[in-house]
């Protein structure tokens, strides 16, 4: 069985460290942890891994977060995995710094690589890891927050929250998501 894991964020040296980031994080992280390594390919950084007779394909799209979407539909197709067994880890602004929610549709709630993927995919209807960010900024000034780098202490938290992440991605391709959601979103 073969399950698609999508980290959503932006390339570049300027993006590297921002809260629109989590998602490039959260597979770093995953990565490390699995002793494998990213390589350029279309559309993205992919890495391979195995876990409990699964195969995972990490995806950190090289679109550009708008376009994220075209990244997505690409490697579904190319490794012939079905929309169910896609996870996308998002940045949630509506959620407390640190706190993880899976959920499994939703609307985009105006994140743009989420709003491409519907566009692209023509649903709404795949897993996410909403990662919250929190939402510490002033009227109008939205952008420069998700955009922004993380401070010392709000990067301790997030880092903190790596290994549930790690511990969730792999709950999701074993126990499903309802399970997931059962277990992990109650915290």
């Amino acid at each position: 069985m073969k399950y698609l894991i999508v980290g959503l964020g932006n390339i570049g040296e300027e993006y590297i460290n921002t809260r629109h980031n989590i998602g490039f994080w959260i597979l770093d992280a995953l990565a490390r942890a699995s002793n494998i390594s990213f390589s350029e390919k279309r559309y993205g950084s992919v890495a391979e891994m195995k876990y409990a007779g699964r195969t995972l394909i990490l995806l950190k799209p090289n679109t550009f977060m708008n376009l994220s979407g075209r990244s997505v539909q690409y490697w579904m197709q190319k490794e012939k995995i079905e929309l169910e067994k896609v996870l996308i880890l998002v940045d949630d602004l509506s959620l407390p710094l640190g706190k993880l929610r899976m959920r499994l549709k939703g609307s985009d709630a105006g994140h743009n690589g989420l709003k491409s993927i519907h566009e692209i995919l023509g649903s709404l209807d795949y897993v996410r890891l909403r990662f919250g960010i929190g939402s510490d900024f002033q009227r109008g000034r939205q952008v420069d927050y998700v955009l922004g780098s993380w401070s010392r202490e709000e990067e301790e938290v997030v880092n903190s929250k790596m290994e549930s992440c790690i511990e969730i991605i792999k709950a999701f391709v074993t126990m499903g998501a309802n399970q997931v959601m059962t277990k992990y979103n109650k915290n």
